[in-house]
Formats: structure tokens, C-alpha cells, sequence
């Protein structure tokens, strides 16, 4: 297993590195789904990706993920007009 963690991007050697995460993130325990997954599993701060991580890197996170709809959005409409005739 692994986890996107401050000594994770410490060890890049690089001030600059930038988290990107697909969402959803089981990152807090601010709901009962999270706090009982986290619970089950052992982990205290965030599963894959921690709290402090995800908090620094948001922006760019949810930005990214805006993104992505757009290019689900793009693909559907592509492989449905590929199936249309007109």
C-alpha cells in the first residue's frame, strides 16, 4: 500500500512537486463513511493521500478534476455520434 504523505514529496527533492488526486478522497474523517473506513483499516490520517497534503495541494486537485468531467463529457458525446447515423 502507499500514501501520498509529506516525507512522500519531501523525498522528491523538489519544492515544486505538485499532487494531482482523481477523486473522491478518503483524506479526513469529516464523514461517517470515511471515519468507519479509516477505523477498519488502521489508518488515523487519511488513506491514501493525507489531510495536510490534499488541504496544500486543493486547487490544483479539484481543478484537475473539473477537467476531467470535460473529457468525460467530450469522449460520450464522440463514441455517441459514432453510433448515430443521420
Amino acid at each position: 500500500s502507499y500514501q501520498v504523505n509529506s516525507l512522500m514529496l519531501k523525498i522528491t527533492n523538489n519544492p515544486q512537486v505538485k499532487v494531482l488526486h482523481c477523486l473522491p478522497a478518503l483524506h479526513d474523517q469529516k464523514t461517517c463513511t470515511v471515519k468507519s473506513i479509516l477505523k477498519k483499516y488502521g489508518f488515523k490520517n487519511g488513506m491514501e493521500i493525507t489531510d495536510e497534503v490534499f488541504q496544500k495541494n486543493q486547487k490544483i486537485i479539484f481543478e484537475q478534476a473539473e477537467n476531467r468531467l470535460h473529457t468525460i463529457k467530450a469522449i460520450l458525446v464522440s463514441s455517441l455520434l459514432k453510433t448515430i447515423k443521420f
